[in-house]
C-alpha cells in the first residue's frame, strides 16, 4: 500500500519488511557502522563468559529495521517521532519481520497526524521491539 496522506485510515497497514536470517557478518558490520563494539554481540567467547549460549544481535539493529520500514513507507519528513521498547533478544540466524499499521488519526499542534504502532518480530513470532511513530499528514 502507498502512502496517502490525504486517504490515511485507521487500520491501514505498512508494507512488511522481511529480512534475511541475522548473520554473524550481519552483526559484526553493524558494530562497525554504529560504532557499538560491545563484545556481546561480536565475540562468542565474551558473550557464553557473560552466561549466554552465544552472541546477540544489538536491540539498535531492530531499531534501525524498524525505522527502514517505516522510512521505506513514509517519507522521512512527515515523521514526527519515533519511539520504541526492547522486548527480546533477536539471536543469530533469526530472521526479523516489521511491520505497523495506523492506529489513530489526531491533531498535534494544529497539525493533523497519524499514530502508528509499530513492531519488529522472530520468525516464530514473538515480539523483540514495539514502538510507535507520529506521521504528518499534512
Amino acid at each position: 500500500m502507498t502512502f496517502n496522506p490525504q486517504q490515511v485510515a485507521i487500520g491501514d497497514a505498512m508494507p512488511v519488511l522481511q529480512l534475511p536470517p541475522i548473520s554473524r557478518t550481519t552483526l559484526a558490520l553493524f558494530a562497525g557502522a554504529s560504532g557499538d563494539h560491545n563484545p556481546i554481540h561480536i565475540d562468542i567467547d565474551f558473550a557464553r563468559k557473560a552466561g549466554m549460549k552465544d552472541v546477540f544481535a544489538h536491540g539498535m539493529l531492530s531499531m534501525a529495521y524498524l525505522a527502514r520500514a517505516l522510512t521505506q513507507w513514509v517519507p522521512q519528513q512527515r515523521i514526527l517521532s519515533y519511539a520504541v521498547r526492547f522486548a527480546a533478544i533477536t539471536h543469530v540466524a533469526d530472521r526479523v519481520q516489521c511491520s505497523g499499521k495506523v492506529v489513530e488519526k489526531l491533531t498535534r499542534a494544529g497539525r493533523p497526524c497519524a499514530r502508528i504502532e509499530l513492531i519488529a518480530t522472530k520468525h516464530s513470532g514473538e515480539v523483540t521491539l514495539a514502538g510507535e511513530a507520529l506521521v504528518a499528514l499534512d
